[in-house]
């Protein structure tokens, strides 16, 4: 299975993921690629960070699963393709943004998606601040976000709010479990 964590800046997608590989096994997270640099203090092996022309060679070989350029960044992301054998069970977990969520469920319609939202804008607005973002990039990103979100709800078959972690990453990983049970009695 394929399940898809997505939504805007700041809502804490990353930090839930985390804590989710954590509470379910059998799970192989996605390691995305990015030609923007890496944040302070990111963790180097967040994403494989590469530049323009390798990433745009990978697109025109065919090699990810999801890609898309963010707006107003001209950063560009993308899910490469899963190599054969990924996890026991072969579940799939992305952490993407918006964009990337819908060619995915475009390209495979049985994808899970699982929107992510801040419990408000200023808590959204707060942990973009937190981690690093100057002021004008928080003020694009909030304003990017607004309208992710929207989509985002049309998108999603579940929206989880992250408003405390343990719960929220609880939440995350009750619906990963109930899909499995379904797949299980199927």
């Amino acid at each position: 299975m394929i399940f898809v964590v997505c939504g805007p800046g700041g809502v804490g997608k990353g930090t839930l993921v985390k804590r989710v590989l954590e509470l379910v096994g059998d799970v192989t997270l996605s390691r995305s690629w990015t030609t923007r640099s890496p944040r302070h203090g990111e963790d180097p092996g967040a994403y494989v960070f590469v530049g323009r022309e390798d990433f745009e060679a990978k697109v025109r070989a065919g090699g990810f699963l999801e890609w898309t350029e963010f707006p107003g960044t001209g950063h560009l992301y993308g899910t490469p393709l899963p190599d054969s054998g990924v996890g026991e069970r072969g579940d799939l977990l992305l952490e993407i943004e918006l964009d990337g969520a819908r060619q995915v469920r475009r390209d495979h319609p049985d994808a899970v998606v699982i929107l992510v939202v801040a419990p408000s804008i200023s808590v959204q607005e707060e942990r973009l601040r937190g981690r690093g973002d100057d002021e004008q990039a928080v003020a694009r990103r909030l304003e990017v976000g607004r309208f992710e979100e929207k989509l985002g709800r049309q998108l999603a078959d579940h929206v989880v709010v992250n408003d405390d972690v343990e719960r929220a990453a609880g939440e995350l990983a009750g619906i990963i479990e109930s899909y499995r049970k379904r797949m299980e009695t199927t």
